[in-house]
């Protein structure tokens, strides 16, 4: 069976309460394009796809020639599949696992541990920390992507301390006057970052209740009498409110960057960066790995005094958050998601109407592909038969293999590909 080399998956689907519902999510489209006898529910949130090999979500093969099994079997018996040079650094494992995600209400304000903590957490607490890898992550915008992303830049800050009582009072006069003065030290501002976000994020609940049900307030009276509520990040803090009444991480839209990512527009967020999603769809790669550290807008464990320890207060504009993709020189169909750390990259693929012979050329890395759009008859050497793509089908490919693609649909296709280029 060794010499099975492409092969279609059924992979995943996580029902997370802030998934998008029904049809209205691009998870469930796609299932159905793949699938469409599968029963989607329009009461039923539809939030992420799991392309890959994790534990939680490991993708099941779908071959005549294959008995039931699952893709982190696959590799476990074929690990010459991953390509030598993935197979030696990774232990023999995919280092990567590839996503959808349909965010209907905001996730977690979160940081990723790197690879040390990651451990030691895994250590202490695994029911909180399943493995112990590090999670670095990538989400490339499928529709308009709205996130909150890093620290913002000081003068921000500074400037919500003056024109929000509330969020002063949380973060007090010290810390503030200390954040105020440290303008232009780098090494200073970040420590007083650091000392006015775990002020804030440490308060005593009734304290910050009574500031979030003071500040939500006084936002909604302004904003019925028709006044600007832009300096208070009115309309951003009253829907997160909405979601999450009476939680903290309400609070964190001062400090953090709202982010914005138009359709192919990208995010990187390494170790220690803290985040969150707020609305939209979007493609999404990671190492291989489930822990996350979370500190407000959840109803989920949260450990707050290893967020605030953890996270890097370097401060940055929304702007320098977004990624770029890359095209690629010798491929005019082709963008490159370059993400710097070695577990893995994402590769765009969006072939015009006007081609209809494509090849997805061979990489020294076992890949995942989704199709996103548009349908195409795939043919390999390693595959048994040639292999009907469309909307939602997704595609194991052994190391050193290409795909001849036959475009069918009249409106061309686009793939995303995952995979790890040593």
């Amino acid at each position: 069976m060794e010499d099975v080399r492409v092969f279609p998956l059924t992979c995943a689907v996580q029902n997370y309460a802030w998934g998008k519902f029904g049809l209205e999510s691009t998870v469930a489209r796609l299932v159905v394009g793949d699938d469409p006898l599968a029963v989607i529910e329009d009461n039923k949130p539809y939030a992420e796809l799991w392309m890959g090999a994790h534990p939680k979500g490991d993708a099941q093969i779908k071959d005549n020639r294959i008995a039931q099994t699952t893709l982190g079997q696959w590799i476990a018996h074929y690990p010459a599949c991953l390509g030598s040079k993935v197979k030696d650094a990774f232990q023999g494992q995919l280092p990567f696992l590839f996503k959808v995600l349909s965010v209907n209400t905001a996730l977690s304000i979160q940081a990723h541990p790197n690879k040390e903590l990651a451990a030691s957490l895994h250590a202490q607490f695994p029911e909180h920390y399943p493995d112990n890898n590090h999670k670095p992550e990538m989400a490339i915008a499928l529709t308009r992507f709205q996130g909150l992303c890093g620290f913002r830049p000081v003068v921000e800050i500074l400037s919500f301390l003056q024109q929000v009582p509330e969020f002063y009072a949380l973060v007090g006069q010290e810390a503030a006057e200390e954040l105020q003065s440290s303008m232009g030290d780098e090494i200073r501002s970040s420590q007083a970052l650091k000392k006015c976000f775990t002020r804030m994020m440490s308060c005593e609940k009734k304290v910050f209740v009574d500031e979030l049900n003071e500040l939500v307030k006084r936002v909604s009276e302004e904003g019925a009498a028709g006044k600007d509520t832009s300096n208070s990040n009115g309309e951003l803090l009253l829907r997160l409110h909405s979601q999450y009444p009476g939680d903290i991480g309400c609070f964190s839209i001062y400090f953090l960057n709202y982010v914005v990512l138009e359709p192919g527009q990208a995010m990187f967020l390494g170790a220690n960066e803290p985040h969150a999603y707020i609305h939209g769809d979007c493609i999404e790669c990671m190492a291989c790995s489930d822990n996350t550290v979370r500190a407000g807008l959840t109803r989920k464990y949260i450990d707050v005094n290893t967020l605030c320890e953890m996270l890097n207060y370097k401060p940055a504009s929304a702007s320098s958050k977004i990624f770029p993709g890359v095209p690629d020189p010798s491929d005019p169909y082709v963008t490159l998601y370059d993400s710097p750390v070695p577990d893995f990259k994402v590769i765009k693929i969006q072939v015009p109407p006007s081609v209809k012979d494509y090849c997805v050329a061979a990489v020294d890395s076992a890949s995942i592909l989704l199709v996103i759009e548009g349908d195409a008859i795939a043919a390999s050497a390693a595959a048994f038969s040639d292999l009907t793509m469309k909307r939602g089908s997704v595609l194991f490919v052994s190391a050193n293999e290409s795909l001849s693609l036959h475009i069918t649909s009249q409106s061309g296709v686009t793939l995303f590909r995952a995979c790890c280029l040593l």
